[in-house]
């Protein structure tokens, strides 16, 4: 014969978790109309002392404003440092290659291509820079750094193969280029050549990092435009 639980001990509990409901009921009642007067009370601090509340606004437009202009001033100061951006070879030797792969691209940024952005590190799928030029061509860049510069080994058509794989498949480039400080080996220039990739060795570096012409004006058999720009 079962035994039944007392009904006593049942009504003890639901008659705790019942008190506990209505203890909670009483906190959150008291927290709202705690919050609902200080609302209340603030409402008619701020209608007494309406003055305070204009000041406020006041304060508020005048910074929104400063920090536009702010804004303004330094997109103003970019683009004429852009445009006027030049790097000399000792500088970019002296580089780390992420910052060297970060001169490539305010390169392209000087030249007009506004969306250019490094994108190299693990990955990265051999793109280091990406770019869209004026005329809707899209760049892809791989950037080879040799801290000895010509001394510096260098860069071989297997580098080539690696840009040749990914470039146009996986990145969508309408041009790719590889951007070395050092040497490269003829084998390498003549694979890219026959496929259609740019090498832009150090003298073409140098030439581009210290003058002002746009990379697409130095080299041989670029793509024509893809559409005309604003900026074309």
């Amino acid at each position: 014969m079962t035994r039944r639980r007392p009904p006593a001990r049942r009504r003890t509990r639901r008659a705790g978790r019942r008190k506990q409901q209505d203890e909670q009921l009483i906190v959150f009642t008291v927290v709202a109309i705690a919050v609902i007067g200080l609302v209340v009370m603030v409402v008619n601090w701020l209608l007494a002392h309406w003055w305070v509340l204009v000041a406020v606004l006041v304060l508020a437009v005048l910074a929104g404003a400063g920090w536009l202009y702010n804004r303004q001033q330094r997109a103003q100061w970019e683009a004429v440092r852009a445009q006027g951006l030049r790097y000399g070879l000792p500088q970019l030797d002296a580089l780390h290659h992420t910052r060297f792969e970060d001169a490539v691209r305010d390169l392209m940024r000087r030249d007009g291509c506004r969306d250019a952005q490094r994108v190299g590190g693990r990955g990265d799928l051999g793109a280091d820079v990406k770019a869209t030029d004026p005329f809707g061509r899209r760049w892809v860049i791989q950037c080879k750094h040799r801290r000895n510069g010509a001394r510096g080994s260098a860069v071989g058509t297997p580098d080539l193969q690696v840009l040749n794989g990914t470039a146009r498949q996986v990145h969508g480039a309408d041009v790719a280029v590889i951007v070395t400080n050092g040497r490269v080996t003829g084998p390498a220039v003549d694979f890219a050549k026959q496929q259609r990739l740019h090498v832009v060795d150090r003298q073409t570096l140098a030439v581009w990092a210290s003058g002002s012409r746009p990379l697409w004006e130095l080299l041989r058999a670029v793509p024509p435009p893809r559409r005309p720009t604003s900026l074309s």
